[in-house]
């Protein structure tokens, strides 16, 4: 570890605190109906929209009414982009030629795309066509996104009203989140990676001849514009099979710290668009609090972990200045270790270095990230909605602890709502779990890891881990790309999306349709240090309870090893 390497993770922290507020502040007024300065352009767009879908944004839907559109929505896109690559051989620009795309394959990566998982088990500048990367997989970053937003914006509404039976109209919010946030940052960071160097283009490959006389050719493609909604959607799904890693994804160090910006800056400022909805900022600073509090502990570990360096190179008497295998040099290891642990906090696949090249600990932390709910700032919207489950478990727990009847802004939290979102969260274990399990006793399952032992292990658990958190990075020692995993991790990333989100609709509508009841003297206080370590601390417990078993015979197990010279 560094000074510099310090700065940098200072600078990046400052650099998404400044644009919480005023981005946050933003979306409230978008979500709101309200008139922004991107009005007097995108309004005619918007209505035009709602008119072509016979859409009347003023109907607003029963919880039960806004989750069957998302669901009806998902099936379509999955539909249509499964005939996309089914079909991709027969379509226009596809100037390599592609063939069509297996159906187990097309199917994991539908599902993957919908999810907002982005789970790649496939190289991408071999397999899909500029078609089916632009009409197919970027419209998706941008749909699945914009969904993940729309359904924490319902359970904002749920906290937010009084004595109501609807949430908002779940096509309005859509709309609203692709026109007005998702399309005008796309546009401003896929600009700045054109200026950098990322090629954005539909010309054929470029053939080349290396110094050494070999022939060479060089993929390229609309990549820029696919890159900036990969990172600000959270994502992940690279155009290339190395992702970020890629110098035509990635080409500099601004790009870099720039595509982690993109990771954050959203789902940071929904804090503030929480705080301001419910009409108390210090609600929204305190949620962005705990996350900080453990995005910058993890970051801490690994970070450590990785500047320690690898103990067989230490051993064989070489000098290194950290772990730099599967790190791209150009970055160093802060800015890797800062990379891996953020797009594990936030839901996203894009990584500038292999996960499976982390130290024991690095490869915990990023998975711990993951099993917790991809809470720690996590996806746009999905981090935002599963921290306020959180806090619905945390509050119980207080009210336990003070022997009064739970409340969280002014809303009593029942029986209901407690087995609603408790229900959410053991979801995610039983599928990591459950998955997990089978690939460990299977044969299918047991030819994918490449590496035997606790290593192994951990290449499997990952893997679903990554699949059902829908997160879509994964630890590159798994070879995923046949009929068991690409059917195994399809189900668990349908599983983590949708069978987390039903409940969670569910607290979304019950708690709307509750009567807000004012502090009182024994009311437990949730915007100040007492509560950001409560829901801190309940996060951890239950994520320490539910998943250690399983990450103990892995990168644990790894690391002790390591340090006492067995290697694996």
């Amino acid at each position: 570890m560094t000074v510099n390497g310090w700065i940098q993770i200072a600078l990046f922290c400052l650099a998404i605190l400044v644009c919480v507020k005023p981005l946050g502040g933003y979306m409230a007024r978008v979500f709101a109906g309200e008139r922004t300065f991107l009005s007097p352009l995108l309004s005619p767009v918007e209505r035009l929209i709602y008119w072509l879908g016979g859409v009347r944004p003023d109907e607003e839907q029963h919880w039960t009414g806004y989750t069957i559109a998302m669901l009806a929505f998902s099936l379509a896109g999955f539909l249509s982009l499964y005939a996309l690559q089914r079909f991709q051989a027969v379509l226009p620009f596809n100037p390599q030629g592609l063939g069509a795309v297996g159906p187990d394959l097309a199917f994991g990566t539908s599902v993957s795309f919908i999810t907002n998982t982005n789970w790649q088990s496939y190289v991408g500048e071999t397999t899909m066509s500029y078609l089916v990367q632009m009409l197919g997989l970027t419209v998706h970053n941008f749909l699945s996104a914009a969904t993940g937003i729309a359904l924490a914006l319902a359970l904002i509404r749920g906290f937010a009203r009084r004595s109501a039976q609807t949430l908002g109209n779940f096509w309005a919010d859509l709309t609203r989140c692709v026109l007005y946030i998702l399309l005008p940052l796309s546009l401003l960071v896929a600009l700045v990676l054109v200026w950098q160097g990322v090629p954005q283009n539909l010309g054929s490959y470029t053939s080349a001849v290396t110094l050494e006389g070999a022939k060479q050719l060089i993929a390229q493609g609309p990549v820029a514009s696919q890159e900036a909604i990969k990172m600000l959607g959270t994502n992940g799904g690279g155009f290339f099979n190395a992702n970020s890693a890629h110098p035509f994804e990635n080409p500099t160090a601004l790009t870099n710290f720039l595509e982690m910006w993109s990771l954050l800056v959203i789902a940071a400022s929904l804090t503030w668009t929480f705080g301001t909805m419910v009409k108390d900022n210090r609600q929204g600073w305190a949620i962005f609090a705990v996350m900080a509090l453990l995005m910058l502990g993890g970051v801490a570990i690994t970070y450590a972990a990785e500047g320690q360096g690898n103990a067989a190179v230490a051993a064989a008497h070489v000098a290194q200045a950290g772990n730099m295998e599967g790190k791209e040099v150009r970055f160093g290891v802060a800015a890797s270790a800062l990379f891996a642990t953020i797009t594990t906090d936030a839901s996203c696949g894009a990584v500038n270095a292999m996960h499976d090249s982390l130290t024991p600990l690095g490869g915990l932390i990023t998975m711990l990230n993951i099993e917790l709910g991809e809470i720690v700032f996590g996806g746009v919207g999905s981090g935002l909605y599963g921290m306020l489950l959180f806090a619905v478990i945390a509050m119980f727990v207080a009210g336990l602890m003070v022997g009064r009847t739970p409340e969280y802004l002014g809303k009593k939290i029942e029986a209901r709502e407690v087995k609603m979102a408790m229900l959410a969260i053991l979801i995610l274990p039983l599928s990591i779990l459950g998955f997990s399990a089978l690939a460990a006793v299977t044969k299918a399952g047991l030819a994918g890891p490449l590496n035997s032992g606790p290593h192994g292990f951990s290449e499997i658990l990952y893997a679903f881990t990554s699949a059902t958190g829908n997160n879509g990075s994964a630890f590159a020692g798994l070879t995923a790309n046949t009929v068991f995993y690409n059917t195994t991790l399809g189900f668990a990333m349908l599983i983590g999306r949708f069978l987390f989100i039903v409940p969670m609709m569910a607290v979304a509508g019950s708690l709307a349709a509750k009567k807000i009841v004012p502090a009182s003297a024994g009311t437990f206080p949730t915007h100040g240090g007492l509560f950001v370590g409560l829901l801190a601390g309940v996060i951890l417990i239950v994520g320490g309870l539910t998943f250690f078993p399983a990450l103990s015979l892995g990168p644990i197990v790894e690391h002790l090893a390591m340090r006492t010279g067995g290697f694996f």
